[in-house]
């Protein structure tokens, strides 16, 4: 089904079917606090001007899009670009959206920030942006992504926050994000909880999306200077999806464009063994919203399994779950060996080290380009860099410092 209604949220944030707000009576006031704030200050020109200098000056926007000659030339058809929010301060697109809440929550009076992260990107980014304003913050992190993300774990405590590991469940993304929940509501009244992906309770979906729209606003200028036209495909990888939304939603009105969303394969759809709720998933409400999610006959969230920490989450943001359902975007899935494969090639190719998790959408340009003729422009949103993946792709490729 297609459809040209792209003006979502409605009022009870939903996506069509998906969103909403399925969280304890305790957070409702929190959550409707966080969203009169955020209607206020979205259109008001002292908020967005300063909103964008802090991007220009702290976070260093735009980045650029870059022309990967050697990429482009080892598929032999159409032109491969680059959105490098590798280079972003803290090496990823995730200090986007912190930079944007950490401004709500100084709006709000809030001292005490929290946070839950997988790859770490988004703690670094979240303790990056509380210690420029001195503020007391917590990152909620699964035991098993502190132990194979150190070096970022070892960064946040350096920008002087408190890293909490979870041990319950599967000890990654989703069991931090479920303590980080339950954080926020013991202290609701002087803590913000800058949630980093496109997940969670409305007006969460809806405020990560604006924030790192930047990245699809300045593609579309940058495609008309660099190439006169707008791309023919873009590629992000997904989980929860604040990188893959944050490009696709400026375009989501540009039909010509194609929008795909990677997720991970892990060991193979077919097998079970993977975070790709999108081609595996049904619908159901998991962290306060509806949307697809790995679940049992008895509606029991699944464990995952991704080689990408980042990437290893059993849902994803409503507003993909809609995308998916009206057929504006397209979702695909990358196992584990072919993202490694890709992580290998691109740093190669390109002297580029890309995310495990952009490794991901590396690796579909190995379909794509195939399907593509030599006049088409394809974006690869590079989501960050690699340099915090080197321990897990070492050790998964036997050597030992």
């Amino acid at each position: 089904m297609a459809s040209d209604n792209f003006n979502f949220p409605d009022k009870e944030g939903f996506f069509g079917e998906y969103g909403g707000k399925f969280v304890p009576e305790t957070l409702m006031y929190a959550l409707e606090e966080l969203e009169n704030t955020y209607n206020k200050l979205k259109d008001n020109k002292d908020f967005i001007d300063e909103f964008y200098k802090d991007l220009s000056a702290f976070v260093g926007r735009p980045s650029p899009l870059y022309f990967a000659q050697r990429l482009t030339d080892h598929y032999g058809s159409g032109s491969i670009w680059l959105k490098r929010e590798d280079l972003n301060h803290t090496g990823a697109h995730k200090i986007n959206n912190t930079v944007g809440q950490i401004l709500l929550a100084k709006h709000m009076g809030k001292k005490r920030i929290i946070a839950e992260t997988g790859a770490g990107q988004h703690g670094v980014a979240t303790a990056t942006v509380a210690a420029r304003l001195g503020l007391e913050c917590h990152i909620y992190m699964g035991a098993e992504d502190v132990r194979r993300q150190s070096l970022n774990v070892y960064r946040i405590k350096l920008l002087g926050a408190q890293v909490h590991p979870v041990d319950s469940g599967s000890a990654t993304l989703k069991d931090a994000l479920n303590e980080a929940l339950r954080d926020w509501v013991t202290n609701v009244d002087d803590t913000y909880y800058i949630i980093g992906s496109v997940t969670g309770p409305h007006p969460y979906p809806m405020i990560v999306r604006d924030f790192n729209s930047v990245v699809g606003k300045e593609v579309i200028e940058q495609s008309k200077d660099l190439f006169g036209k707008m791309p023919d495909a873009i590629v992000a990888c997904v989980g929860g999806g604040s990188n893959a939304m944050g490009i696709f939603h400026p375009f989501i009105d540009i039909k010509e464009t194609r929008l795909i969303g990677v997720e991970a394969g892990g060991k193979g759809v077919a097998t079970g063994e993977h975070a790709a709720p999108l081609n595996d998933g049904t619908p159901g409400v998991l962290h306060g919203a509806r949307s697809y999610l790995m679940q049992d006959e008895a509606g029991q969230v699944k464990d995952t399994k991704s080689v990408s920490a980042g990437l290893d989450y059993p849902g994803v943001g409503p507003e993909h779950s809609w995308l998916k359902d009206v057929g504006r975007a397209e979702y695909v899935a990358v196992s584990d060996d072919d993202a490694l494969k890709a992580f290998h090639e691109v740093t190669e190719l390109e002297g580029i080290m890309p995310a495990l998790e952009t490794a991901h959408a590396f690796a579909y340009l190995e379909l794509l380009m195939k399907e593509l003729d030599s006049s088409s422009n394809v974006v690869v949103n590079v989501s960050g860099r690699g340099d915090k993946d080197i321990n897990t792709v070492a050790e998964i490729d036997g050597i030992k410092f």
